[in-house]
């Protein structure tokens, strides 16, 4: 710790500091508050608004009448129908339109101005609403709930920093859902609309019929948008104070109100403010990934079908080719020509990187090793191109590419050398117009003629490259699913489906090929945008998360976004044990079985996050075989979500889920699953808040050394993104209550496998690591 930080405190000790008086002024209302009737209470929100309008009214009339003036100049430019402008008019109408958006930015500092002044009021207001909502039950995405949340401090603190415009990081579990009511009450006493951003039409639904009660409480319409609602259904919800929804419908919505040509048919009413919630996965994750908007193009889909028989041939080629490869390598190595099996043991990892046999194979010891040697050796030389030559084509996992060798386009078309030749159209052309023998008529008919061949290969070999990428790089059940005879793409980030969403560039046709289902004509761009550039559109843009800190620098970067880290109500109580690593999958998945058994058989309700369909799959059919009773939530089951969520915290409960269950989901303990007796608080730590007494069976039990009750997390590989797996692990330890997390991992994940697996498995060599056992 520096010297300044030990005289000033951390940024974050600032913030807080800075802070704390707001929340004693929000605390000292609240407790007038009781005092009034409904009604009285309900009419508070008036009282604010009407300050808004009465502090904004002179500027607010000035907008008016240059919008008029604008839309009168527009009328006098086009004339009767026709459209002719002057340089005055373009110069006036600039002119106007620069003096709209300083009065706007005045407006927006008046409003500004007042909602600093109103917000220990209002939030005070949403604190009392929730007290006086306890005990009250409601529908919630067809669950009935019973109200029982009162704004803590914390809570309190983390709404200031949102209504700051900063990004609010809270840990797991602290409530952020009723974090985003304060700040969303008071913007939207401003009429002007705010957005309430998150991961999926599920949270969009659940967290507006969760927390509406309270905006319905005190005057104000909530709303939120979903898929598969028609364009009057979100015109209403954008025209609601409060509006829930994901980035996608938000930034979907936008794009095709671009393309409207008629203004009755926007839907969207401007970008005043907005929060999104798990801003990390929104903001950065996702930051880059386009939003597109696509319509028909002419495109010969049915070479997808004609080429697939092909591909199916050469794939299963290249995979007997690796298999004998690896066998060729086994002898070698027996031989002591451990060079020579390292050339093919690489050709083989080039060939087929998830061949069954190559893997296996890599679990002896020294082979990985070998590997990387054999490969340093050849790219020193520039000579990596010469492994490839024996094979069919060429894999880059990492690059997510295809090389087809021309050994591969041999066996594709042993009787036509020219089918990947794609001929000179622009040569050819030149010398049909320099060739005076021929009349026009017949110069056009030979242009037609090269110029279909041209793009029947073009086509051809296109299809090829696209039905390679889906036959060796995606795998079914982990990046999409079939569903009703359809492709559907799953978010690797969040675990859900994404329908309506489509592959680029022909690779979802070639997918819909391999599957066997109808394959889609392809499509063309007509509108995009990324979130980056989306949500730069907003006057004032929020976010709340767990796991911001870590990308503090880049929110600050490119969105200048500020992170205060909030402080937890209670402190955490989750014992979180270090990874378990194995040799393989199997052995993996057998430790993960044997753990949920022995939880099982505690009561200990047990969450198993995979990251992929397929995992969930796996290990349930497991279960099934040890005749332990389970749910499975993945991207199949979400319709079941919530009652699969609901049952989770129950004693013994067995949830295996993909990374769904990771975002936004609130497990409940059911009774019994906390040991501390009622009225008494967990013994883990000795810092808490509360006043209640300690549980008795902290020895007893020997809770420092294992934690014996609460939910138990199981991750069972590791994601790329480090702040998927704390999300998992957050699903536990919620709001002081008792928790543990482990992950298991193995050297044939991929992850270990592409970037770590190397000097893990020389360190297993060396400790002669048998099968089956652990390395911690």
């Amino acid at each position: 710790m520096s010297l300044l930080t030990k005289l000033f405190g951390s940024k974050h000790d600032r913030d807080i500091k800075r802070i704390r008086p707001i929340v004693d002024e929000i605390n000292n209302i609240y407790a007038t508050l009781p005092a009034l009737s409904d009604d009285e209470l309900r009419a508070k929100s008036n009282e604010i608004r009407e300050k808004i309008r009465e502090a904004t009214r002179e500027v607010t009339a000035e907008i008016m009448q240059l919008n008029a003036q604008l839309r009168g100049e527009e009328q006098l430019e086009s004339g009767n129908g026709a459209a002719v402008q002057t340089d005055r008019a373009a110069a006036s109408n600039e002119d106007l339109r620069t003096q709209l958006a300083d009065l706007e930015d005045e407006e927006r500092e008046i409003i500004r101005q007042v909602l600093d002044e109103s917000l220990p009021t209002a939030y005070a207001l949403v604190k009392e609403t929730c007290r006086r909502l306890c005990g009250k039950r409601w529908d919630v995405v067809g669950h009935e709930i019973e109200w029982n949340m009162v704004p803590f401090d914390v809570q309190l603190i983390g709404g200031i920093v949102l209504h700051e415009g900063k990004i609010s990081e809270m840990a797991t579990g602290e409530g952020k859902t009723l974090v985003a009511t304060m700040p969303l009450y008071l913007n939207a006493l401003a009429g002007k609309g705010v957005h309430l951003v998150t991961v999926n039409d599920y949270l969009a639904r659940r967290d507006c019929e969760w927390m509406g009660e309270i905006f319905k409480f005190l005057g104000l319409r909530p709303a939120f948008i979903t898929n598969d609602m028609n364009p009057a259904q979100r015109r209403e919800a954008y025209g609601a104070d409060i509006t829930y929804g994901t980035n996608n419908e938000f930034g979907f919505d936008y794009l095709r109100d671009n393309m409207a040509v008629r203004l009755e048919d926007q839907v969207q009413r401007g970008h005043y403010f907005a929060i999104i919630d798990e801003v990390d996965s929104v903001l950065v994750d996702e930051a880059r990934t386009p939003l597109i908007i696509s319509g028909p193009v002419e495109q010969n889909i049915e070479q997808y079908a004609a080429m697939k028989p092909r591909v199916e041939r050469l794939v299963q080629a290249q995979g007997q080719l690796v298999s004998q490869l690896v066998a060729e390598a086994e002898k070698e190595m027996e031989s002591k020509q451990e060079y020579e099996a390292g050339i093919k043991f690489l050709k083989a990892e080039r060939g087929a990187p998830k061949n069954k046999r190559f893997i296996k194979a890599l679990q002896e010891v020294g082979v990985k090793k070998l590997i990387r040697q054999v490969e340093s050796d050849y790219l020193r030389d520039k000579k990596i191109h010469e492994l490839d030559e024996e094979l069919y084509y060429a894999i880059d996992e990492k690059h997510h590419t295809i090389d087809l060798t021309e050994k591969g386009r041999e066996y594709l078309s042993p009787n036509d050398p020219e089918m990947f030749t794609l001929p000179d159209i622009g040569e050819k052309i030149h010398e049909i117009n320099s060739d005076t023998d021929l009349s026009v008529s017949e110069k056009e008919a030979l242009k037609e003629k090269i110029t279909k061949e041209y793009s029947e290969k073009s086509d051809r070999v296109h299809s090829i490259s696209q039905l390679l990428r889906a036959y060796s790089l995606y795998e079914r059940d982990v990046e999409y699913v079939v569903d009703n005879g359809k492709v559907l793409i799953v978010d690797e980030f969040t675990g859900r489906l994404m329908p309506g969403r489509r592959y680029s560039d022909g690779l979802h046709q070639a997918l819909e090929a391999k599957e066997n289902v109808k394959v889609e004509g392809e499509t063309q761009t007509l509108a995009t945008i990324t979130l980056q550039n989306y949500f730069r559109m907003y006057y004032k843009l929020a976010g709340m998360t767990g796991t911001a800190e870590t990308e503090a620098a880049e929110f600050w970067e490119i969105y200048k976004l500020d992170c205060v880290v909030v402080p937890t109500n209670e402190p955490a109580r989750r014992m979180d044990h270090e990874d378990q690593i194995f040799r393989t999958r199997r052995e993996k998945y057998n430790a993960v079985i044997d753990e949920i058994a022995a939880m099982h058989e505690k009561k200990r309700p047990v969450l198993v996050g995979t990251i992929s369909v397929e995992v969930s799959e796996t290990l349930s059919r497991m279960l099934k075989r040890k005749g332990i009773a389970h749910q499975v939530l993945n991207a199949k089951y979400h319709q079941q979500e919530a009652e699969i969520v609901s049952n989770a915290g129950q004693p013994g409960a067995v949830t295996i889920a993909t990374n769904m269950a990771g975002r936004g989901t609130d497990i409940k303990l059911g009774k019994g699953v906390v040991y501390a007796p009622e009225g008494h608080q967990c013994a883990l730590v000795h810092n808490s808040k509360s006043s209640q007494p300690l549980c008795p069976y902290l020895d007893e039990y020997k809770c420092r050394e294992h934690a014996p009750c609460g939910l138990h997390i199981i991750g069972t590989e590791r994601h790329e993104a480090r702040r998927i797996d704390r999300q998992l692990r957050g699903r536990s330890g919620r709001q002081g209550d008792p928790g543990s997390s482990r992950f298991y991992l193995s050297l044939e994940d991929d992850l270990m496998r592409l970037f770590g697996s190397d000097r893990i498995a020389s360190v297993m060599d060396r400790l002669g690591v048998e099968e089956g056992e652990v390395i911690t």
